[in-house]
């Protein structure tokens, strides 16, 4: 099982629209927090045995095609605390075979976790 942190919103909406798994860090009222995203239900469900996450906490919210606006059916888990930690140590670096859009893009996130959060690669989890 896989996740990955995209420097681009777009990049990281595609890849979870596709049924990859999105982490994507931000900051809310000062507090780290990431959503881990996907349109494949069943990987979240695994994601989040890997993170000890009740299930029912898992999220319905569907999202917006960057290309064509439709909304397609996603969920998520909110990840903070101890949760978000082990996800964030839990990932490691790849150098992308995608587009280079992926590298040259920039971090919609602020502050010290939005360093923590980017760098010049993809991230994964394996």
């Amino acid at each position: 099982m896989v996740w990955y942190r995209f420097r681009l919103w777009r990049e990281g909406v595609l890849h979870a629209l596709e049924g990859g798994l999105w982490l994507h860090p931000f900051e809310l009222r000062g507090e780290r927090w990431a959503h881990l995203v996907s349109a494949d239900r069943e990987v979240l469900l695994r994601a989040g045995d890997r993170l000890d996450m009740p299930q029912e906490w898992l999220q319905y919210r569907p999202l917006k095609h960057p290309a064509t606006g439709i909304r397609v059916p996603a969920w998520h888990w909110d990840l903070r605390g101890p949760r978000l930690d082990l996800a964030l140590r839990l990932a490691g670096q790849r150098t992308p075979a995608a587009s280079p859009q992926r590298v040259r893009g920039h971090s919609s996130s602020s502050g010290a976790f939005a360093r923590l959060a980017t760098s010049s690669t993809d991230q994964q989890c394996a």
